[in-house]
């Protein structure tokens, strides 16, 4: 028997993850980068003394059969769980309008948690930034800002990070997917959590806003598991987020609150705000991943496919599979 094809995967998100797990059930050799210090990526919860709240991702949707198959397998695990929110559409009929036939999911007891479900078993290694790949006749090898250029080797790595830092990487391995990953326009998002001594009484647990600074509003106490203080998320839309993308956190949090404010919510007892420099892609691609055969290097993420939680998982599946087909045959 020969020796397993090892994968280095840089990103700790869904897609990445979902590749992980299709390339290590094949019977490879799996290494997970990531710069932060935790996984999940956008599907992230911010935790403080006595409270919790999603600031990223805020639900998911599963039309895909085989990604209703792997949600009923986070939901078996406990991960997962539907979140039968009351929603309402403020503003005008220009802007979003929800789907009310979608049953809608969260990650149980955090949206953290599918992507710690999926991770389980994996190689993992958290808070490295990956500054450099190159290929030798040994395979590639890989730089990180906190340890250099690490004297392992692989037959493979994939991608699954937001396009805008794909592109330094790719820029040194394979410049025609660096050209393809630079012209994707990324927006960013501001996010502003609240939290209250009391219940806010209002008539929705989560809102799309069609009007002024706020794109969505949401009760993250009432998913379930949650516990803690009443808390509330509030995210900007793209547009203003963009023109404020430097704003100081204090301005931010000012305008947001305010904009609350008029949808009949009293003010909170404290607030955190976290700027996501690349929250979604205007549009996402729709090619679901990239990859190079002859380089053995590829791509995947949602911003490939779609811009949701759905289409990452399908982007670094399918992605794993034809990998590890490649792999397999080489």
């Amino acid at each position: 028997m020969g020796l397993k094809s090892r994968v280095a995967v840089i990103g700790a998100g869904v897609a990445g993850l979902s590749c992980a797990n299709v390339l290590r059930a094949a019977g490879m050799d799996v290494l997970v980068l990531d710069k932060s210090r935790g996984v999940a990526g956008r599907m992230s919860t911010r935790r403080g003394e006595g409270w919790q709240c999603d600031h990223g991702a805020q639900y998911f949707t599963a039309r895909d059969p085989d990604f209703r198959a792997e949600v009923g397998r986070w939901r078996a695990a406990g991960a997962a769980a539907p979140w039968p929110a009351r929603l309402a559409v403020i503003g005008g009929a220009a802007g979003h309008q929800p789907d009310d036939g979608l049953e809608r999911f969260v990650g149980a007891p955090r949206m953290t948690a599918p992507a710690r479900l999926m991770a389980e078993g994996h190689d993992v290694r958290l808070e490295q930034i990956v500054t450099g790949l190159r290929r030798d006749e040994a395979g590639w090898c890989i730089s990180t800002r906190e340890g250099g250029e690490a004297a392992d080797r692989y037959d493979a790595v994939v991608i699954a990070v937001p396009a805008p830092q794909a592109v330094p990487l790719l820029q040194q391995a394979a410049g025609d997917m660096a050209a393809m990953a630079a012209a994707v326009r990324m927006q960013g998002s501001w996010a502003v959590m609240l939290r209250f001594a009391a219940p806010v009484d209002l008539p929705f647990d989560a809102a799309f806003v069609n009007q002024g600074p706020l794109r969505w509003v949401a009760r993250d106490s009432s998913k379930p598991g949650r516990s803690g203080m009443e808390t509330w998320l509030l995210h900007a839309t793209a547009e203003w987020s963009e023109a404020h993308i430097e704003d100081a956190p204090e301005s931010v949090a000012e305008v947001l609150i305010a904009a609350f404010a008029e949808l009949g919510a009293t003010s909170p007892a404290a607030w955190s705000a976290h700027r996501w420099r690349y929250a979604d892609s205007a549009p996402a691609l729709a090619v679901n991943h990239v990859w190079n055969a002859t380089a053995g290097l590829g791509l995947c993420g949602d911003w490939l496919n779609g811009g949701k939680v759905e289409g990452a998982w399908l982007s670094g599946r399918d992605l794993g599979l034809q990998v590890a087909a490649a792999l397999a045959s080489a």
